[in-house]
Protein backbone atom coordinates (compact mmCIF):
# COMPACT_ATOMS: atom_id res chain seq x y z
CA UNK A 1 0.00 0.00 0.00
CA UNK A 2 1.31 3.59 -1.03
CA UNK A 3 2.24 5.84 2.00
CA UNK A 4 2.54 9.32 2.48
CA UNK A 5 4.75 11.88 3.35
CA UNK A 6 3.75 15.71 4.35
CA UNK A 7 5.25 18.91 4.50
CA UNK A 8 3.96 22.09 6.05
CA UNK A 9 5.63 25.93 6.01
CA UNK A 10 4.27 28.59 7.69
CA UNK A 11 5.92 31.98 7.82
CA UNK A 12 5.85 33.56 9.73
CA UNK A 13 6.91 30.31 8.61
CA UNK A 14 5.80 26.60 8.79
CA UNK A 15 7.02 23.31 7.34
CA UNK A 16 5.30 20.23 7.89
CA UNK A 17 6.54 17.19 6.79
CA UNK A 18 5.89 13.19 7.41
CA UNK A 19 8.95 12.53 8.96
CA UNK A 20 10.17 12.00 13.10
CA UNK A 21 12.39 14.07 15.01
CA UNK A 22 14.82 12.76 17.63
CA UNK A 23 15.62 13.99 21.37
CA UNK A 24 18.71 15.58 20.71
CA UNK A 25 18.87 19.67 21.85
CA UNK A 26 15.30 18.94 23.66
CA UNK A 27 14.12 20.58 27.00
CA UNK A 28 10.82 19.22 28.45
CA UNK A 29 8.80 22.45 28.69
CA UNK A 30 5.58 21.65 26.94
CA UNK A 31 3.30 23.64 24.46
CA UNK A 32 0.08 25.31 25.71
CA UNK A 33 -2.24 23.90 23.64
CA UNK A 34 -3.48 20.22 22.89
CA UNK A 35 -0.05 19.63 20.96
CA UNK A 36 1.49 18.85 24.36
CA UNK A 37 -0.52 15.43 25.22
CA UNK A 38 1.51 14.02 22.02
CA UNK A 39 4.89 16.00 22.74
CA UNK A 40 8.25 13.22 22.57
CA UNK A 41 10.52 16.21 22.67
CA UNK A 42 10.53 19.94 22.38
CA UNK A 43 12.94 22.06 20.71
CA UNK A 44 15.38 24.31 23.21
CA UNK A 45 15.64 27.71 21.33
CA UNK A 46 18.80 30.04 21.79
CA UNK A 47 17.76 32.32 24.25
CA UNK A 48 18.46 36.22 24.03
CA UNK A 49 18.88 39.05 26.17
CA UNK A 50 16.43 40.93 26.02
CA UNK A 51 16.03 44.79 24.63
CA UNK A 52 16.37 47.10 27.60
CA UNK A 53 12.39 48.87 28.37
CA UNK A 54 14.36 52.77 28.61
CA UNK A 55 11.20 53.26 31.12
CA UNK A 56 12.18 50.97 33.41
CA UNK A 57 15.59 53.18 33.77
CA UNK A 58 13.56 56.52 34.53
CA UNK A 59 13.12 57.77 38.00
CA UNK A 60 9.64 59.27 37.68
CA UNK A 61 10.26 60.98 41.26
CA UNK A 62 13.40 62.55 40.04
CA UNK A 63 13.45 62.67 36.86
CA UNK A 64 16.75 60.84 36.32
CA UNK A 65 17.61 58.45 33.51
CA UNK A 66 20.26 55.73 35.44
CA UNK A 67 22.55 55.72 32.18
CA UNK A 68 24.81 53.33 33.60
CA UNK A 69 22.69 50.28 34.35
CA UNK A 70 20.62 50.82 30.90
CA UNK A 71 24.38 50.56 28.74
CA UNK A 72 25.10 47.05 31.22
CA UNK A 73 21.56 45.48 29.88
CA UNK A 74 21.89 47.28 25.91
CA UNK A 75 25.88 45.83 25.94
CA UNK A 76 24.22 42.14 27.31
CA UNK A 77 21.53 42.22 24.36
CA UNK A 78 23.84 43.84 21.47
CA UNK A 79 26.34 41.41 22.67
CA UNK A 80 23.74 38.24 22.34
CA UNK A 81 22.28 39.88 18.81
CA UNK A 82 26.11 39.89 17.31
CA UNK A 83 26.97 36.09 18.36
CA UNK A 84 23.43 34.92 17.34
CA UNK A 85 23.95 36.48 13.92
CA UNK A 86 27.34 35.58 13.39
CA UNK A 87 27.66 33.02 11.45
CA UNK A 88 30.47 31.56 8.46
CA UNK A 89 31.46 34.04 5.91
CA UNK A 90 29.79 33.61 2.81
CA UNK A 91 27.24 30.85 4.41
CA UNK A 92 24.60 32.03 2.40
CA UNK A 93 26.32 31.50 -1.18
CA UNK A 94 24.42 29.61 -3.61
CA UNK A 95 21.36 30.35 -2.88
CA UNK A 96 20.26 32.96 -4.94
CA UNK A 97 19.49 30.96 -7.80
CA UNK A 98 17.07 28.99 -6.11
CA UNK A 99 15.32 32.42 -4.45
CA UNK A 100 15.04 33.96 -8.19
CA UNK A 101 13.75 30.44 -9.59
CA UNK A 102 10.98 29.92 -6.73
CA UNK A 103 9.49 33.82 -6.35
CA UNK A 104 9.68 33.69 -10.75
CA UNK A 105 7.77 30.17 -10.18
CA UNK A 106 5.18 30.67 -7.19
CA UNK A 107 4.37 34.48 -7.72
CA UNK A 108 3.64 34.77 -11.56
CA UNK A 109 0.33 34.11 -12.53
CA UNK A 110 -1.30 36.65 -10.11
CA UNK A 111 -4.36 37.54 -12.35
CA UNK A 112 -4.71 40.40 -10.15
CA UNK A 113 -5.13 38.89 -7.16
CA UNK A 114 -2.41 39.48 -4.65
CA UNK A 115 0.16 36.41 -3.70
CA UNK A 116 2.63 36.26 -0.89
CA UNK A 117 5.91 33.50 -0.54
CA UNK A 118 8.19 32.95 1.65
CA UNK A 119 11.20 31.41 0.18
CA UNK A 120 13.18 31.22 3.53
CA UNK A 121 10.18 28.82 4.27
CA UNK A 122 10.60 26.98 1.64
CA UNK A 123 14.36 26.33 1.70
CA UNK A 124 14.10 25.45 5.14
CA UNK A 125 11.25 22.89 4.20
CA UNK A 126 12.96 21.26 1.07
CA UNK A 127 16.36 21.07 3.69
CA UNK A 128 14.47 18.88 6.03
CA UNK A 129 12.78 17.17 3.14
CA UNK A 130 16.35 16.50 1.98
CA UNK A 131 17.21 15.11 5.13
CA UNK A 132 14.25 12.02 5.06
CA UNK A 133 15.51 11.19 1.32
CA UNK A 134 17.89 9.71 -0.65
CA UNK A 135 19.54 8.55 -4.20
CA UNK A 136 17.46 10.89 -6.69
CA UNK A 137 15.03 12.11 -4.34
CA UNK A 138 17.74 13.82 -2.66
CA UNK A 139 19.93 14.96 -5.10
CA UNK A 140 16.81 16.48 -7.21
CA UNK A 141 16.56 18.96 -3.88
CA UNK A 142 20.31 19.82 -3.41
CA UNK A 143 20.74 20.75 -7.23
CA UNK A 144 17.52 22.99 -6.33
CA UNK A 145 19.18 24.55 -3.40
CA UNK A 146 22.50 24.71 -4.65
CA UNK A 147 24.50 21.99 -2.52
CA UNK A 148 27.04 20.27 -3.18
CA UNK A 149 25.99 17.75 -0.19
CA UNK A 150 23.54 16.83 2.59
CA UNK A 151 26.57 17.66 4.66
CA UNK A 152 27.50 21.25 2.94
CA UNK A 153 22.89 21.43 2.90
CA UNK A 154 22.91 21.06 6.45
CA UNK A 155 25.77 23.40 7.59
CA UNK A 156 23.74 26.25 5.62
CA UNK A 157 20.37 25.29 7.06
CA UNK A 158 21.94 25.64 10.51
CA UNK A 159 23.61 29.49 9.78
CA UNK A 160 20.52 30.44 8.05
CA UNK A 161 18.30 29.68 10.82
CA UNK A 162 20.52 31.30 13.48
CA UNK A 163 20.87 33.88 11.59
CA UNK A 164 17.35 34.81 11.55
CA UNK A 165 15.92 33.96 14.90
CA UNK A 166 15.69 36.94 16.77
CA UNK A 167 13.09 37.24 20.03
CA UNK A 168 14.78 39.67 22.17
CA UNK A 169 11.68 42.11 22.64
CA UNK A 170 13.15 44.80 19.46
CA UNK A 171 12.23 42.08 16.88
CA UNK A 172 10.09 39.00 16.66
CA UNK A 173 11.19 36.39 13.66
CA UNK A 174 11.00 32.97 15.09
CA UNK A 175 11.23 29.84 13.69
CA UNK A 176 10.04 26.70 14.68
CA UNK A 177 10.28 23.38 13.32
CA UNK A 178 8.19 20.06 14.43
CA UNK A 179 7.80 16.55 13.60
CA UNK A 180 4.55 14.81 13.11
CA UNK A 181 5.20 11.30 13.52
CA UNK A 182 2.96 7.73 12.96
CA UNK A 183 2.89 5.94 16.10
CA UNK A 184 2.45 2.65 14.22
CA UNK A 185 5.52 3.27 12.47
CA UNK A 186 9.72 2.73 13.62
CA UNK A 187 11.85 5.51 12.30
CA UNK A 188 15.32 5.57 12.03
CA UNK A 189 16.85 7.31 15.23
CA UNK A 190 20.05 9.09 13.61
CA UNK A 191 18.14 11.04 11.10
CA UNK A 192 15.27 12.46 14.11
CA UNK A 193 18.78 13.28 15.96
CA UNK A 194 19.77 15.32 12.73
CA UNK A 195 16.53 17.11 12.19
CA UNK A 196 16.65 17.78 15.79
CA UNK A 197 19.97 18.88 16.24
CA UNK A 198 20.11 21.06 13.23
CA UNK A 199 16.71 22.45 12.27
CA UNK A 200 16.14 22.96 16.20
CA UNK A 201 12.55 20.34 15.36
CA UNK A 202 10.49 19.26 17.87
CA UNK A 203 8.77 15.84 18.06
CA UNK A 204 5.44 14.94 18.16
CA UNK A 205 3.62 11.66 17.90
CA UNK A 206 0.07 10.23 17.61
CA UNK A 207 -3.00 8.35 15.29
CA UNK A 208 -2.58 9.89 12.29
CA UNK A 209 -5.69 10.82 10.90
CA UNK A 210 -7.75 11.28 14.26
CA UNK A 211 -9.47 14.50 14.57
CA UNK A 212 -7.38 14.84 18.16
CA UNK A 213 -3.94 14.53 16.51
CA UNK A 214 -5.15 16.92 13.65
CA UNK A 215 -6.05 19.73 16.47
CA UNK A 216 -3.04 19.33 17.36
CA UNK A 217 -1.39 20.41 14.67
CA UNK A 218 -3.29 23.30 13.79
CA UNK A 219 -2.87 24.26 17.26
CA UNK A 220 0.84 24.06 17.34
CA UNK A 221 0.53 25.80 13.49
CA UNK A 222 -1.69 28.76 15.13
CA UNK A 223 0.65 29.24 18.33
CA UNK A 224 3.93 29.43 16.21
CA UNK A 225 2.43 32.11 13.98
CA UNK A 226 0.45 34.39 16.85
CA UNK A 227 -2.67 32.81 15.00
CA UNK A 228 -2.40 35.13 11.55
CA UNK A 229 -2.62 31.93 9.93
CA UNK A 230 -5.85 30.24 11.81
CA UNK A 231 -8.47 30.25 8.86
CA UNK A 232 -5.79 28.37 6.74
CA UNK A 233 -4.28 25.96 9.14
CA UNK A 234 -8.11 25.12 9.98
CA UNK A 235 -8.29 23.56 6.49
CA UNK A 236 -5.07 21.35 7.54
CA UNK A 237 -5.55 17.47 8.17
CA UNK A 238 -3.43 14.45 8.02
CA UNK A 239 -5.12 11.04 6.63
CA UNK A 240 -4.32 7.33 8.08
CA UNK A 241 -1.64 6.68 5.20
CA UNK A 242 0.16 9.59 6.56
CA UNK A 243 3.97 8.35 7.33
CA UNK A 244 5.89 11.88 9.12
CA UNK A 245 4.64 15.36 8.51
CA UNK A 246 7.34 18.07 9.23
CA UNK A 247 5.69 21.43 10.16
CA UNK A 248 7.93 24.93 10.20
CA UNK A 249 7.07 28.34 11.09
CA UNK A 250 8.38 31.39 11.17
CA UNK A 251 6.78 34.54 12.87
CA UNK A 252 7.91 38.12 11.90
CA UNK A 253 6.74 41.09 13.52
CA UNK A 254 9.25 44.10 13.24
CA UNK A 255 8.66 47.81 13.81
CA UNK A 256 9.49 50.50 11.08
CA UNK A 257 12.95 52.67 12.10
CA UNK A 258 11.06 55.55 11.53
CA UNK A 259 7.24 55.66 11.78
CA UNK A 260 4.61 56.63 9.85
CA UNK A 261 2.75 59.49 11.24
CA UNK A 262 -0.68 58.06 11.79
CA UNK A 263 -2.59 61.49 11.16
CA UNK A 264 -0.87 61.90 7.80
CA UNK A 265 -2.82 58.79 6.86
CA UNK A 266 -5.40 59.30 4.09
CA UNK A 267 -7.65 58.13 1.84
CA UNK A 268 -6.92 57.64 -2.05
CA UNK A 269 -7.32 55.77 -5.11
CA UNK A 270 -5.16 52.93 -6.19
CA UNK A 271 -5.34 52.07 -9.84
CA UNK A 272 -5.16 48.39 -10.73
CA UNK A 273 -4.00 46.66 -13.82
CA UNK A 274 -6.99 46.67 -15.54
CA UNK A 275 -8.04 47.94 -19.47
CA UNK A 276 -10.79 49.78 -18.12
CA UNK A 277 -9.09 52.05 -15.33
CA UNK A 278 -10.47 50.37 -12.30
CA UNK A 279 -9.97 51.81 -9.47
CA UNK A 280 -10.49 50.89 -5.72
CA UNK A 281 -9.96 53.40 -2.85
CA UNK A 282 -7.28 52.15 0.17
CA UNK A 283 -5.79 54.46 3.17
CA UNK A 284 -2.31 55.91 1.69
CA UNK A 285 0.10 56.18 4.58
CA UNK A 286 3.26 58.92 3.97
CA UNK A 287 6.34 59.86 4.94
CA UNK A 288 8.96 61.64 3.70
CA UNK A 289 12.71 61.96 4.14
CA UNK A 290 16.22 61.13 3.67
CA UNK A 291 16.60 57.38 1.72
CA UNK A 292 18.22 56.04 -1.38
CA UNK A 293 16.68 55.41 -4.53
CA UNK A 294 17.31 52.27 -6.83
CA UNK A 295 16.28 51.56 -10.72
CA UNK A 296 16.77 49.43 -13.35
CA UNK A 297 15.08 48.87 -17.08
CA UNK A 298 11.33 48.47 -15.95
CA UNK A 299 10.82 49.67 -12.08
CA UNK A 300 11.97 51.46 -9.14
CA UNK A 301 12.86 50.76 -5.71
CA UNK A 302 12.69 52.42 -2.43
CA UNK A 303 13.57 50.45 0.97
CA UNK A 304 12.13 50.84 4.70
CA UNK A 305 14.25 49.76 7.49
CA UNK A 306 12.84 48.00 10.21
CA UNK A 307 14.03 48.49 13.96
CA UNK A 308 16.97 46.17 14.94
CA UNK A 309 16.10 44.03 11.95
CA UNK A 310 16.33 43.72 8.00
CA UNK A 311 14.50 45.99 5.45
CA UNK A 312 11.54 45.99 3.56
CA UNK A 313 11.69 46.73 -0.27
CA UNK A 314 9.02 48.25 -2.31
CA UNK A 315 9.45 47.69 -6.41
CA UNK A 316 7.44 49.83 -8.52
CA UNK A 317 6.97 48.93 -11.85
CA UNK A 318 7.23 51.61 -15.10
CA UNK A 319 3.41 52.58 -16.08
CA UNK A 320 2.59 50.02 -18.03
CA UNK A 321 4.94 46.70 -16.94
CA UNK A 322 3.09 43.75 -15.96
CA UNK A 323 3.78 41.80 -12.97
CA UNK A 324 4.74 39.25 -14.88
CA UNK A 325 6.92 40.77 -16.98
CA UNK A 326 8.51 42.54 -14.22
CA UNK A 327 9.23 38.89 -12.59
CA UNK A 328 10.10 37.62 -15.68
CA UNK A 329 13.34 40.22 -16.03
CA UNK A 330 16.28 39.33 -14.80
CA UNK A 331 17.23 42.84 -13.42
CA UNK A 332 14.09 42.12 -10.86
CA UNK A 333 15.29 39.04 -9.63
CA UNK A 334 19.34 40.45 -9.56
CA UNK A 335 18.34 43.40 -7.60
CA UNK A 336 16.19 41.13 -5.11
CA UNK A 337 19.11 39.36 -4.52
CA UNK A 338 21.44 42.34 -4.00
CA UNK A 339 20.40 43.52 -0.65
CA UNK A 340 20.91 47.12 -1.82
CA UNK A 341 24.32 46.92 -3.34
CA UNK A 342 23.12 48.26 -6.83
CA UNK A 343 25.08 50.56 -9.20
CA UNK A 344 21.76 52.39 -10.32
CA UNK A 345 21.05 54.59 -6.96
CA UNK A 346 20.74 57.72 -5.39
CA UNK A 347 20.86 59.39 -1.88
CA UNK A 348 18.12 61.75 -2.24
CA UNK A 349 14.63 62.80 -0.50
CA UNK A 350 12.11 60.78 -1.01
CA UNK A 351 8.49 61.46 -0.39
CA UNK A 352 6.54 58.13 -0.34
CA UNK A 353 2.97 56.88 -0.40
CA UNK A 354 2.35 53.63 0.55
CA UNK A 355 -0.70 51.98 1.03
CA UNK A 356 -1.57 49.82 4.20
CA UNK A 357 -2.17 46.10 3.06
CA UNK A 358 -3.34 43.23 4.61
CA UNK A 359 -2.66 40.13 2.06
CA UNK A 360 -2.45 36.64 2.49
CA UNK A 361 -3.08 33.43 0.24
CA UNK A 362 -2.63 29.97 -0.51
CA UNK A 363 -0.47 28.28 -2.93
CA UNK A 364 -0.16 24.27 -3.93
CA UNK A 365 3.43 23.92 -4.77
CA UNK A 366 3.14 20.53 -6.67
CA UNK A 367 3.42 22.04 -9.96
CA UNK A 368 5.79 24.75 -9.08
CA UNK A 369 8.27 22.23 -7.55
CA UNK A 370 8.07 19.75 -10.40
CA UNK A 371 9.03 22.61 -13.06
CA UNK A 372 11.60 23.19 -10.31
CA UNK A 373 13.28 20.05 -11.11
CA UNK A 374 11.64 17.98 -7.68
CA UNK A 375 9.74 15.49 -9.26
CA UNK A 376 11.23 12.02 -7.54
CA UNK A 377 9.50 12.84 -3.88
CA UNK A 378 6.12 12.85 -5.84
CA UNK A 379 6.39 9.42 -7.30
CA UNK A 380 6.15 6.08 -5.16
CA UNK A 381 7.51 3.98 -7.87
CA UNK A 382 11.25 5.98 -7.27
CA UNK A 383 10.79 7.82 -4.04
CA UNK A 384 13.83 7.05 -1.65
CA UNK A 385 12.79 7.61 1.56
CA UNK A 386 14.98 5.31 3.72
CA UNK A 387 16.86 7.15 5.86
CA UNK A 388 13.40 8.46 7.34
CA UNK A 389 12.16 4.36 7.65
CA UNK A 390 12.87 1.07 5.96
CA UNK A 391 9.73 0.16 7.38
CA UNK A 392 7.25 1.36 5.31
CA UNK A 393 7.15 0.73 1.13
CA UNK A 394 6.45 3.14 -1.30
CA UNK A 395 6.18 5.99 0.12
CA UNK A 396 5.39 9.78 -1.36
CA UNK A 397 4.48 13.05 -1.15
CA UNK A 398 0.98 13.91 -1.51
CA UNK A 399 0.77 17.53 -0.57
CA UNK A 400 3.01 20.83 -1.05
CA UNK A 401 0.94 23.60 0.49
CA UNK A 402 2.34 27.05 1.49
CA UNK A 403 0.06 29.93 3.20
CA UNK A 404 1.50 33.36 3.84
CA UNK A 405 0.14 36.21 5.51
CA UNK A 406 1.78 39.84 4.81
CA UNK A 407 -0.02 43.11 6.85
CA UNK A 408 1.85 46.81 7.21
CA UNK A 409 0.54 49.63 9.18
CA UNK A 410 1.98 53.10 10.53
CA UNK A 411 4.14 51.33 13.28
CA UNK A 412 5.72 48.24 11.32
CA UNK A 413 5.31 44.72 9.64
CA UNK A 414 3.31 41.68 10.55
CA UNK A 415 4.20 38.44 8.72
CA UNK A 416 3.62 34.53 8.64
CA UNK A 417 3.37 31.69 6.26
CA UNK A 418 3.24 27.78 6.17
CA UNK A 419 3.82 25.22 3.71
CA UNK A 420 2.69 21.77 3.68
CA UNK A 421 3.95 18.59 2.10
CA UNK A 422 2.82 15.25 2.80
CA UNK A 423 5.39 12.29 2.44
CA UNK A 424 8.95 55.04 -9.62
CA UNK A 425 10.07 54.44 -12.96
CA UNK A 426 13.38 52.84 -14.75
CA UNK A 427 14.87 57.01 -15.55
CA UNK A 428 17.64 58.37 -13.17
CA UNK A 429 15.93 60.52 -10.36
CA UNK A 430 15.68 63.95 -10.40
CA UNK A 431 18.66 65.91 -8.63
CA UNK A 432 17.42 66.36 -4.73
CA UNK A 433 13.78 65.33 -4.46
CA UNK A 434 11.07 63.15 -5.50
CA UNK A 435 7.65 61.61 -5.13
CA UNK A 436 7.61 57.64 -4.41
CA UNK A 437 4.05 56.74 -5.40
CA UNK A 438 2.42 53.32 -4.97
CA UNK A 439 -0.68 53.92 -6.37
CA UNK A 440 -0.46 50.66 -8.66
CA UNK A 441 0.48 47.05 -8.60
CA UNK A 442 3.99 46.35 -6.94
CA UNK A 443 6.37 44.29 -5.42
CA UNK A 444 7.42 44.09 -2.14
CA UNK A 445 10.36 41.68 -0.07
CA UNK A 446 10.87 42.08 3.43
CA UNK A 447 14.59 40.77 4.08
CA UNK A 448 16.29 39.89 7.18
CA UNK A 449 19.42 41.11 9.14
CA UNK A 450 21.78 38.89 6.56
CA UNK A 451 19.63 40.11 3.57
CA UNK A 452 17.92 36.88 2.76
CA UNK A 453 14.39 37.57 1.69
CA UNK A 454 12.11 36.33 4.45
CA UNK A 455 8.89 36.79 2.12
CA UNK A 456 8.00 38.01 -1.26
CA UNK A 457 5.09 39.33 -2.81
CA UNK A 458 2.68 41.08 -5.10
CA UNK A 459 -0.09 43.78 -4.21
CA UNK A 460 -2.38 44.35 -7.07
CA UNK A 461 -5.53 44.94 -4.85
CA UNK A 462 -4.89 46.53 -1.28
Amino acid sequence: MKRIVALCLAAACLISMVGCAGDTNMDEKKPNNSASAYALALASYPEMAPYPNEMEYFDEKTGEFDSDGFDVVYDAWQSDRKAQRSQPEGYADGLEPFFASSIREFLSNSNGENKVYSPLSVYMALAMLAEVTDSESRQQILDLLGSESIEALRSQAASVWNANYSNDGAVTSILANSLWLNESVNFNQSTMDSLAKNYYASSFRGEMGSEEFNQALRDWINEQTGGLLEAQADGLSMDPETVMALASTIYYRAKWHSEFNEAGTEKGLFHLFSADGETVECDFMHKGGSNTYYWADQFGAVALSLEGSGKMWFLLPDDGVAMDDLLADEQTMEFLNSNGNWENSKHLIVNMSVPKFDVVSDLDLRDGLNALGITGVFDATVADFSPMTSKVAEIFLSKADHAARVAIDEEGVTAAAYTVMMMAGAAAPPEEEMDFVLDRPFLFAITGADGLPLFVGVVNRP
